[in-house]
């Protein structure tokens, strides 16, 4: 952990030394090629979503003939970003590169290192409005100011996919998913009992168990609105709530009705294989959940627990945005203000959305897709995009931004791991979690004071 840490301070420091490198290495007054300029485009897309990054290059290639944007699979989102970074500082950077909503704060942080992507579209004149995107996605990538930094590409929020012939097998009503945690949990007990291995897993333990749950319930993640007023923010999620609720995963990880199957997105197979009957994963995972299940399924909204005040409020968003690397020629940056200007129109965000179950960004897109009534044939996409919508954002709710975010979600995933491990008890491990983030708060705090 700490070779992790040391990594990542030196990769800030890259980042944030390089803008007198990147205004070196433009050639003054080059001309443009006379053929079509390739934009690279770096990008942690697999199966499905993969498929279609590469259908949207290719369409927009179509479009014209001086541009050709070229996906280039980079690995896991923390591969790709690590490559980019990399690459700029070899003066081989990419033009654009997808940076998962962990990295938003170390992006931010770099000047010099990225242009903003309301500047690139105000200076080739693109018609650039934020307000046509869904207002929770657009604040987790905008300054204060309410200024977008980047653009929003696979916005997604978590959800819960249920197996509806395992629940018409236990006896249970597959048009009725659990709403509340205890209702869910006496449900998984019910499929375990009918011969699943077991009731329910979980992905993303740290995104969805502790960062969508804490909003969903309108409790604190961490201060100073979760990291968006400054950066002398501290942890705080390890709440009476957020005990009482590992403490119920923990106990039912020991009966089995809990089966823990990895980080990030490992615990897939649990469900798509019939496993389980209850699964916690992104929306943006809905292409591949239709492609591999061979059964019915449903998506419904995160259960809550009905005794904290003010809840459900609403969840916040994962997935990724597209960031531009400064130290480009100005006929390149053109080309990505043309690409982006096409991935915002209605028809294509509607088309982006159905296709993978990622949200659309705009609202446009939004009612597009209602008026061309795919959500009566899909209404799993909806539902997250009703969740995200549930209520007004508030200072608990409307996203996540703390630097070394990656290293703390390591931190998280190996104390839930110990906890399962009998190795640590679950208040101790979520004081450990909180005092462990914190110390990392305080060195990125230290870069940037």
């Amino acid at each position: 952990m700490k070779r992790k840490a040391a990594s990542l301070v030196a990769i800030l420091l890259v980042l944030t030394t390089l803008m007198a490198f990147a205004a070196g290495t433009k050639e003054a007054g080059a001309p443009a090629p006379t053929g079509p300029i390739t934009l690279e485009f770096w990008h942690a897309m697999t199966g499905k979503n993969a498929e279609n990054v590469e259908k949207l290059a290719s369409q927009y290639n179509a479009t014209q003939t001086q541009y050709i944007v070229q996906p280039v699979y980079k690995g896991s989102y923390s591969d790709t970003m690590n490559a980019g970074i990399a690459a700029f500082r070899a003066n081989q950077a990419p033009h654009i590169i997808q940076v998962y909503e962990v990295g938003t704060a170390t992006m931010m942080a770099a000047q010099g290192a990225v242009k903003p992507v309301y500047k690139l579209m105000k200076e080739f004149g693109k018609q650039f409005d934020p307000k046509i995107y869904i207002p929770t996605i657009t604040s987790y990538y905008s300054t204060a100011k309410g200024e977008m930094l980047s653009l929003p590409f696979n916005s997604s929020t978590a959800v819960m996919y249920y197996n509806k012939d395992a629940f018409r097998k236990a006896g249970l009503d597959p048009e009725k998913p659990p709403v509340t945690w205890p209702e869910f949990f006496e449900i998984a007990k019910k499929l375990k009992a009918s011969g699943m291995e077991g009731g329910f897993s979980t992905n993303w333990i740290s995104w969805i168990q502790l960062e969508n749950f804490s909003a969903w319930h309108n409790q604190p993640f961490g201060t100073k609105s979760n990291g968006f007023e400054g950066l002398d923010t501290q942890l705080v999620f390890n709440s009476p709530l957020t005990v009482k609720h590992f403490e119920t995963i923990a106990q039912l990880a020991k009966e089995k009705v809990f089966i823990y199957g990895g980080r990030e997105n490992k615990a897939n197979p649990l469900f798509t294989s019939g496993q389980v009957g209850m699964h916690f994963e992104s929306i943006g995972g809905y292409a591949n959940m239709k492609a591999n299940c061979k059964f019915e399924f449903g998506v419904a909204r995160l259960p809550y627990y009905p005794d904290a005040k003010g809840a459900p409020q609403n969840t916040i968003i994962g997935g990724a945005s597209l960031w531009v690397f400064e130290g480009k020629q100005s006929w390149e940056y053109k080309g990505i203000a043309d690409y982006f200007s096409y991935l915002s129109k209605p028809e294509v965000q509607a088309q982006w959305h159905q296709n993978t179950g990622y949200l659309p960004i705009t609202t446009a897109a939004y009612e597009l897709t209602k008026s061309q009534g795919y959500y009566n044939a899909n209404p799993g996409p909806e539902v997250a995009i009703k969740q995200l919508l549930n209520k007004a954002p508030t200072a608990n709710s409307m996203g996540i931004r703390f630097g070394n975010f990656n290293i703390i979600r390591e931190i998280e995933d190996q104390t839930w791991e110990d906890i399962l491990a009998g190795k640590i008890s679950v208040k101790a491990g979520l004081d450990k979690m909180v005092a462990d983030g914190n110390a990392e708060l305080r060195k990125f705090e230290q870069l940037y004071k």
